[in-house]
């Protein structure tokens, strides 16, 4: 059984996935904490965040389908697959990132390194999405 490469664009989309969903996890807000406050923190599973990291998960699905689905190439992972599911990612990180900024809780990386890696990792899943729409195209 021979299989096709893998590919630059689906190494970096797996690179990219690994890093939203480590930044998933993190603080995505840090509120209080200072003069006898308590300390109120949130990550990507509230709100809209959940949905960044569902995406990123599904990535790393898309990845691996044509070495689960057997020899033929399988429709669904075709490149228009990745750019539909990294930019619903897209929307709705920037749907958190316009409630952060409302509710005033917008805050640098020493505060929210969840956010701010989870950009990186969205960042990295968009060049992704460029090359594997740059690669020849399969038979299906």
């Amino acid at each position: 059984m021979h299989r096709r490469p893998l590919g630059r664009g689906r190494i970096l989309a797996v690179i990219g996935a690994i890093v939203t969903i480590v930044g998933s996890f993190l603080p995505w807000l840090r509120v209080g904490g200072e003069v006898g406050l308590p300390q109120l923190t949130g990550n990507a599973f509230e709100s809209t965040g959940v949905v960044v990291f569902i995406a990123a998960a599904a990535i790393l699905a898309l990845v691996t389908l044509p070495y689960a689905a057997g020899e033929r190439p399988v429709a669904l992972e075709r490149s228009l697959s990745y750019v539909l599911v990294i930019a619903l990612a897209w929307i709705a990180f920037v749907f958190r990132l316009g409630q952060l900024a409302l509710q005033e809780r917008l805050a640098l990386p020493d505060r929210a390194p969840g956010l701010w890696l989870t950009a990186l990792g969205l960042i990295i899943l968009a060049r992704a999405a460029f090359e594997i729409a740059q690669e020849p195209s399969r038979r299906y």
